[in-house]
This record gives structure tokens, sequence and C-alpha cells, in this order.
């Protein structure tokens, strides 16, 4: 065997595999997240306020109003997740969450368990600071339920 080929297949043998997925930017998830807040949480809770309660002060003393809006937001967010991949505002930036071994849209029951662990991300703040420091852009709550948010590939 001649050095030159046996250099070629060293050479070939090294390079890196590139990224099954390409992830998604932590800053578009940030404005995904906002949008959907505005798209869907911001209604029911105007529903819930003025429509099926008397007014915002009455809202603000039930213990059950904001739980009773969470829930179903919650509700929607998985029933979006699992039927679509994504929700309004990850479709606007062109992101869907799959499952991280298969790459397939997640069922209702991890949507909604990925779902419940980003309210105790949020809460303890840490997860949200985990995508910084990992190359897969992961939160707390993506290691949690097995899901990767990524960019949506373009059909041409």
């Amino acid at each position: 065997m001649r050095f030159r080929d046996i250099k070629k297949k060293k050479k070939n043998t090294h390079d890196e595999p590139k990224p099954k997925y390409v992830y998604a930017r932590y800053v578009d998830r940030v404005k995904a997240f906002i949008t959907d807040m505005f798209m869907i949480y911001a209604p029911i809770l105007y529903v819930t306020a003025y429509i099926i309660m008397d007014g915002k002060d009455d809202f603000q003393s039930s213990e059950i109003a904001p739980l009773l809006g969470v829930t179903l937001y919650g509700l929607i967010y998985a029933i979006l997740l699992s039927k679509f991949g994504h929700t309004p505002g990850k479709k606007a930036y062109e992101m869907k969450v799959v499952d991280d071994k298969t790459g397939e849209h997640i069922g209702f029951f991890k949507a909604a368990f990925r779902f419940v662990a980003f309210l105790f991300t949020a809460t303890t703040l840490l997860g949200l600071f985990l995508p910084f420091y990992r190359k897969d852009r992961k939160g707390l709550h993506d290691l949690l339920s097995g899901t990767i948010v990524v960019v949506e590939k373009k059909q041409n």
C-alpha cells in the first residue's frame, strides 16, 4: 500500500461527524416562548378573568383561576407539540420539538411532562441557564423529557 493511500485513509477516519440536527438558538427559543405567551396564554387569562369570572379583582383573589389558566395552557401546549411538533411561536421561528433519539414528534404525555418539567425548571432558574453550557443547547426540561428543539428543515 502506498504511503499516500494510508495518509488519505487516516485523514478520513479522523473527520468529526456532522451533527445530526441543527439546534435552535436559545434567543429564538425565548422569542418563541414570549410569542406563545401572547398568542395562547394571554387570551386564556383574559377569558378566565373577564368572561368566566367577574373581573380582575375576582381573578386575583381566586386560588383556582390561575391554576386553571396554567393547566389549560399546558394542555394546549401538549396537544400542539404532539400533533404538529411546534407551537405558534416555535413555528414563527422555524423550530420544532422532537425526540432526541429518534427525531420524531413526541407524544402527548411526553409533551405534557415536558411542560411540567419546564415549570419546575423556570422556578429554579438553574435549568434555564443550562443551554448556555451545552453544545446541544438542551435545557433541564429537555434533558428530563428526552427532547431537543431543532431548526425545521425547509422543503424545497
